[in-house]
């Protein structure tokens, strides 16, 4: 697919002055195609989002209801308890009954076998409980297991991310001040790269320093294989005025983010199937586009560095 929007790219620049205009509409048409497939992966980055938030819900849940059962069972512990301590008391009232006179030991035998009867149900009851509960302590054991290996995981990810982010950190330090910026937040890892370290205005050709930038984070890359790295272009609220292949700055943000594909595809240890391309046009401001300043903050690049959930998604499909 990139290698098509590639060459899409460059028949669309070479044949704008010639070729018919149905030629150019079905063109464009393709071109849409394409901007809905990179909205529909945005659509499956924010349900990823939404599993590690369900995940989070599932565990703290969990942990409160082991909590209920275990109060429960204390409680039913303490009036059984109760209830033998009383089997007991009666026990011997009923024993002190049968040296009193006929008369009154044949009123009592009647009531002290209706309370016997009674508790014997009660003891019958609480078995059932009890039975209930080992049940419930079996399973809620087995959920506990299931758990713990859930944070290990989550663990181990956040780890991960840490030591990615620390990574990153050193190898791009020399653009730091530059339009560069490394930050975790969200459970991922977001490479910032405005748009005066990677092109010229209206461009989406990636010039030398921006180039080497983009080495050094494919360096990284590459030895993190278990990461998936969505790049996505932004621009700013001016409307793109250049001429040729590119209609707006939808286009413009697309074409930026799909020259920083390529780039980090040179390097042959990076599968292409990790990688994702978005354009987001001048729809996600990170500053006000009222200032100079704040529109150039807006033109930026970002790659955004999430682990491989799948082993979490398989655990939660077997919790579920």
């Amino acid at each position: 697919m990139k290698k098509f929007l590639f060459a899409y790219s460059i028949a669309v620049g070479a044949l704008v002055s010639c070729v018919p205009a149905k030629k150019l509409a079905d063109l464009e048409e393709q071109h849409q195609e394409l901007k809905l497939h990179a909205q529909e992966l945005e659509a499956e980055l924010a349900d990823c989002d939404k599993a590690q938030n369900k995940l989070q819900e599932t565990l703290e849940a969990e942990k409160s209801a082991f909590t209920a059962l275990k109060q429960e069972k204390m409680h039913l512990k303490d009036e059984l308890k109760g209830k033998t301590k009383a089997l007991s008391e009666l026990q011997d009232s009923y024993d002190a009954l049968e040296s009193n006179s006929a008369a009154n030991l044949e009123a009592n035998s009647k009531r002290n076998r209706e309370l016997l009867q009674e508790l014997e149900e009660k003891r019958k009851r609480l078995n059932a409980e009890q039975q209930r509960l080992s049940v419930l302590e079996q399973k809620l054991s087995e959920r506990s297991g299931r758990i713990d290996e859930l944070e290990q995981l989550i663990g181990a990810k956040d780890a991960k991310l840490n030591a990615l982010k620390t990574s990153l950190s050193k190898a791009l330090t020399n653009f730091e001040g530059k339009g560069l910026s490394v930050e975790q937040k969200n459970g991922k890892v977001y490479v910032l790269m405005e748009n005066k370290l990677l092109f010229a205005s209206g461009s989406w050709t990636v010039g030398q320093q921006g180039i080497q930038a983009v080495n050094q984070l494919a360096e990284v890359l590459s030895k993190n294989n278990d990461i998936n790295v969505l790049i996505e272009g932004h621009t700013d609220n001016v409307p793109y005025s250049g001429n040729g292949v590119l209609k707006d700055n939808w286009d413009l943000s697309t074409k930026r983010a799909t020259a920083i594909v390529h780039l980090l595809q040179r390097n042959k240890k990076i599968k292409p199937n990790r990688l994702t391309a978005a354009g987001r046009g001048e729809f996600a401001p990170v500053a006000s586009n009222t200032s100079p300043e704040g529109r150039a903050k807006n033109r930026r690049i970002e790659v955004i560095l999430a682990p491989n959930w799948d082993e979490l998604n398989s655990l939660l499909s077997i919790e579920n």
